[in-house]
């Protein structure tokens, strides 16, 4: 059983200008849920790794966050799907912790506290951040074009568009997974 990690808003959610403050403003991405539901049915260990610098701003307080993942959890297991753990960096944009992507904290974090074998797992995420933390993390990454995808691939290095793949959303993604679309690759990795 493989781990695929999700970013959250540009992935499972729409990413908004600003940052998603609470529930009326999560709006579910068409087929994420049922892109999860997916995953779990086939086994896969879907862990949810996002930055939330809003919490530092103090524009989303962390009773917001809570609620906000709560119901998203609640929503994914209506359609099926199981998410075993939902890790977010809380600190600033330039606080420089190892948590916050593009390090790969959660990720090892995850590894550490899950049990989780990054020798087999994915990255799905929407920007250069989350492709860096796969990367950093020897986790094969996963670049959707919903949220800011379109505009991250632009700004992909080449060296880092040659450890990229690009799906068009997670639904997409979970299915190019499924039918054992990067098996060679993270052989490759290894």
């Amino acid at each position: 059983m493989s781990t695929v990690f999700l970013d959250r808003d540009g992935v499972i959610n729409e990413n908004l200008p600003g940052y998603v403050r609470h529930w009326g403003e999560f709006c579910f991405i068409p087929g994420a849920c049922e892109a999860i539901a997916r995953l779990t049915a086939a086994g896969h260990r879907i862990v949810v790794c996002t930055n939330q610098a809003g919490l530092a701003t103090g524009e989303l307080s962390m009773r917001n966050l809570a609620d906000i993942h709560q119901r998203m959890l609640a929503e994914i297991a209506k359609a099926h799907g199981h998410v075993e753990r939902v890790y977010y960096c809380s600190h600033g944009k330039q606080a420089g912790c190892f948590c916050r992507k593009p390090r790969p904290g959660m990720l090892l974090r995850a590894r550490s506290e899950l049990g989780c074998d990054l020798t087999d797992a994915i990255f799905v995420g929407d920007g250069a951040t989350d492709v860096q933390a796969a990367i950093s993390a020897g986790v094969l990454p996963i670049l959707v074009l919903t949220g800011r995808g379109v505009e991250q691939l632009k700004q992909c290095t080449p060296a880092m568009q040659r450890s990229l793949f690009v799906e068009e959303n997670l639904l997409s993604a979970s299915e190019a997974i499924l039918r054992g679309a990067y098996t060679s690759k993270i052989a490759a990795l290894v």
